[in-house]
């Protein structure tokens, strides 16, 4: 991803103007977002065998990772030694060997196909180092299952070298209200549009902005203030995808809502549900109950532009003008707008 998106998108938060979480659900629910806005893991298809070449070729799907085949053990070990490859698919157990041999800082998961479905061939595999193996006769389920298991652990490794890089800035949650922190919003945001933009897809962006939330801290004070915002994030994630949609703290009262695959029309009666969630049910703040209301801006994509730079702040831009008018309408209120492409 471009520096410049995360550039802007932390100018444009810190206008409105944190520890990291430990095994809670607002840990799991950043890794979740991470890995989905991750493309494909590269892969090595090394095979000799020309025609199981073709096969796993064909067998193995774009979205599932993004491979590169080797025609010999020669060509193989250059192309692992150019680039590093999480994944490696062989029916080799010396490509195994060497591969295992030259993985001093990073091991790829290597998942062996063999000839023959047996014992003695699976032992091969193994013992020359490979992670896992199957057999080039196994049914496709089994073989997407495998494949997918590779996939999944390659993602998992990716990440946590991400967060390992980027400990020292990056705070995932915030610590207050639990959901993501602005900061994980200005990184992830742009990658979600980029994954939408790369796989066609929909997106849309909504801001949440508690109404009369300085009122509230003064007659009430601020112990009132942060009781409301505890609560108030969590109360917005209940209302989503479990996994799929996220909630990020942008500001002192300011919330940003991604929902990734969700149209305009979607976008629009989600960011509705939310607001009666918020107005419906009364907050308890410093053990008072407390009514309260927010107001909503909407960005929806029905399609993702492709090529378009600095759309993620674009999206944020139109959302947050929505919300203003929301708020200069008498808050409480849904403002959506539709962004299909430049000029619209």
């Amino acid at each position: 991803m471009p520096g410049g998106h995360t550039t802007v998108i932390q100018r444009v938060l810190e206008r409105r103007g944190q520890r990291p979480a430990s095994g809670d659900e607002g840990t799991t629910a950043t890794v979740a977002v991470m890995v989905r806005v991750l493309p494909p893991p590269k892969a090595l298809l090394a095979f000799e065998d020309a025609p199981l070449r073709a096969l796993m070729e064909g067998r193995v799907r774009p979205d599932m990772l993004d491979c590169e085949s080797a025609a010999d053990e020669a060509q193989a070990l250059r192309c692992f030694e150019a680039e590093f490859r999480p994944v490696v698919l062989t029916d080799s157990a010396e490509v195994v060997r060497k591969i295992r041999a030259r993985s001093a800082l990073r091991a790829p998961y290597i998942l062996y196909v063999a000839e023959l479905d047996d014992s003695a061939e699976r032992e091969a595999g193994l013992t020359a180092g490979a992670d896992d193996c199957v057999g080039r006769r196994v049914s496709e389920r089994e073989f997407e299952a495998r494949v997918g298991a590779a996939k999944r652990i390659a993602e998992l490794e990716t990440v946590l070298r991400i967060t390992l890089a980027e400990n020292r800035k990056l705070s995932a949650i915030d610590d207050l209200t639990r959901v993501a922190s602005r900061r994980f919003f200005g990184k992830h945001f742009p990658r979600e549009v980029e994954r939408a933009a790369r796989y066609a897809r929909s997106l849309s962006l909504i801001l949440c902005d508690i109404d009369n939330f300085k009122k509230i801290n003064d007659t009430l004070g601020h112990a009132a203030g942060d009781d409301i915002l505890r609560q108030f994030g969590p109360r917005l994630q209940r209302q989503l995808r479990k996994g799929i949609d996220w909630v990020a703290r942008i500001g002192g009262e300011e919330f940003a809502i991604v929902t990734p695959e969700t149209d305009y029309e979607s976008a629009l009666a989600v960011a509705r549900k939310l607001r009666a969630a918020v107005g419906e049910t009364a907050f308890r703040a410093t053990s008072k109950k407390l009514q309260v209301t927010a107001s909503f801006g909407v960005c929806g994509m029905d399609r993702v532009p492709v090529g378009e730079s600095r759309l993620a702040e674009r999206v944020l831009k139109i959302a947050d003008a929505a919300l203003y008018r929301s708020k200069k309408d008498g808050r409480n209120r849904v403002t959506a707008a539709i962004l299909k492409g430049r000029g619209d």
